[in-house]
C-alpha cells in the first residue's frame, strides 16, 4: 500500500503526464506488423503488442503505475483466413486505457481481414479511498479517507490523488465506504447563496472600482456567477477565495 507522503508528493501535472502518455506514447511509433510464433494465437500476439506499448512508455518514467492487460477472445464463430503477418492497431478514438479494444488486419496474406479483440487495461496507483460513508454537502477531512492502490482506468472520472484536491471540498452526492475519490465526487464549499449580498471589484484598463450586488446564484470558489448590480444592470464574475466577485469591464 502506498504511504502518505509518496501520495502527497504526487504532483498534479505527473499525473496528467501519466494520463496523457497512457492515451498518446504508442502512437508516436507506429506498430509494425508481426509475424505469429509458431503455435502463437492472435490472443498471445495481442498481450505481446500491448505489453510492449506499455512497457515503452514506463521505460521513459512518465507513467507512475502499475500496468496490467486482460486480453479478450474474438467471436469463437470467426473464421479467419490464414495470414503471415497481423498488424495490431488501435482504432480511432480508442486508447490503452479501461475497457477498450485492439484492432488486427491481415496485411500478408491470400485474404486480407480485420476483427477487433476487446481488452481491458488496468492501471493501479496511489488514491484515497474513503474510510466511511460521507453526507451529500458535508465537508470533508483528512480523517474521511485512507490511502491505498486502485485501479485509475475502473472509471472515466480522473482520482484525485492529492489531498489538497478533495480536504475542505463537499461532497458532491452520498458517498460509501470503499470508493475511491475521483473528479465529480467533491466540490468546493458555498460561500454564499442566492439572493446574498457581495462585494463586487469591477476591474478595467487602469482602474478598479468596488461595489456591491446581489448573488443570482450561490457561489463558490472559481465559480462564475451572474451578480445583480444596484442600478438593475447584471454582470458576470468569478468567485474569488474569499467571497469577493471579480469582474472585468
Amino acid at each position: 500500500m502506498p504511504s502518505l507522503a509518496s501520495i502527497r508528493s504526487f504532483r498534479p501535472a505527473l499525473l496528467a503526464l501519466a494520463l496523457a502518455c497512457a492515451g498518446a506514447a504508442w502512437s508516436q511509433q507506429p506498430p509494425q506488423p508481426q509475424q505469429l510464433a509458431a503455435g502463437e494465437d492472435l490472443g498471445a500476439l495481442s498481450q505481446r503488442w500491448v505489453d510492449e506499448a506499455l512497457h515503452q512508455v514506463q521505460a521513459g518514467g512518465a507513467l507512475p503505475l502499475r500496468m496490467e492487460v486482460e486480453v479478450g477472445a474474438l467471436d469463437s464463430r470467426l473464421r479467419l483466413a490464414p495470414c503471415e503477418r497481423v498488424e495490431p492497431y488501435l482504432p480511432t478514438g480508442a486508447r490503452l486505457w479501461g475497457r477498450t479494444r485492439l484492432g488486427l488486419r491481415c496485411v500478408q496474406g491470400a485474404t486480407r481481414w480485420n476483427v477487433f479483440l476487446p481488452l481491458t487495461v488496468k492501471a493501479y496507483g496511489p488514491a484515497w479511498v474513503l474510510a466511511g460513508s460521507v453526507a451529500a454537502g458535508a465537508t470533508l477531512s483528512e480523517q474521511d479517507a485512507v490511502p491505498a492502490e486502485v485501479d485509475w482506468a475502473a472509471e472515466p472520472a480522473a482520482v484525485l490523488a492529492n489531498p489538497e484536491a478533495w480536504v475542505g471540498q463537499t461532497a458532491a452526492r452520498t458517498l460509501s465506504p470503499g470508493q475511491p475519490l475521483r473528479q465529480g465526487m467533491v466540490r468546493a464549499p458555498e460561500l454564499f447563496k442566492a439572493g446574498t449580498p457581495v462585494r463586487v471589484v469591477v476591474q478595467g484598463p487602469g482602474y478598479a472600482v468596488t461595489s456591491s450586488g446581489q448573488a443570482m446564484t450561490a457561489g463558490a470558489a472559481g465559480q462564475n456567477v451572474r451578480i445583480r448590480m444596484a442600478n438593475g444592470k447584471v454582470i458576470g464574475g468569478i468567485v474569488s477565495d474569499d467571497g469577493t466577485v471579480q469582474a472585468t469591464m
